[in-house]
């Protein structure tokens, strides 16, 4: 898997990398596939389905809040919720749909980023992953 192009990627493919990041399926063995391929594949997906919605499990508000701006930038939305300020380890929930953004505390251990795809069809893409990376599209903004 680790030499296969972006431009190679078919949606089953894409589902089946960014699957790796199901926190039940990542015992599987599989090495974590490069950075790249994942935002390609991130990138296939999205554009399959009518929407995402994202939880953000983070260290701090700053972090997540960052991580959910760069996810945001990357998947073409012009969205900058407003994130309530929250001590230590945070959870954020963002829906562009209806705009809304909550923070709440988070005591977990998992650190990522949770993707929902919605779609209207059965034939687009209608799953959850994660957790992907933080810092999955933090490096790519100042490229």
């Amino acid at each position: 898997m680790s030499t296969l192009n972006a431009g190679d990627l078919t949606l089953e493919t894409a589902q089946h990398i960014l699957r790796q990041f199901i926190c039940l399926d990542q015992t599987g063995g599989e090495p974590v596939p490069d950075a790249d391929l994942v935002r390609q594949s991130l990138l296939l997906v999205a554009d399959r389905s009518d929407f995402q919605i994202f939880g953000i499990c983070a260290d701090s508000t700053t972090q997540a809040t960052a991580t959910l701006y760069s996810y945001l930038h990357a998947l073409g939305y012009d969205y900058r919720p407003e994130v309530a300020p929250t001590e230590g380890p945070v959870y954020i929930k963002f829906n562009p749909k209806t705009g809304r953004c909550h923070t709440d505390s988070y005591s977990g251990t998992h650190r990522g980023v949770l993707i929902s795809c919605q779609s209207a069809y059965d034939g687009d893409v209608n799953e959850t992953f994660g957790h992907l990376p933080l810092d999955l599209w933090l490096s790519t903004l100042d490229a």
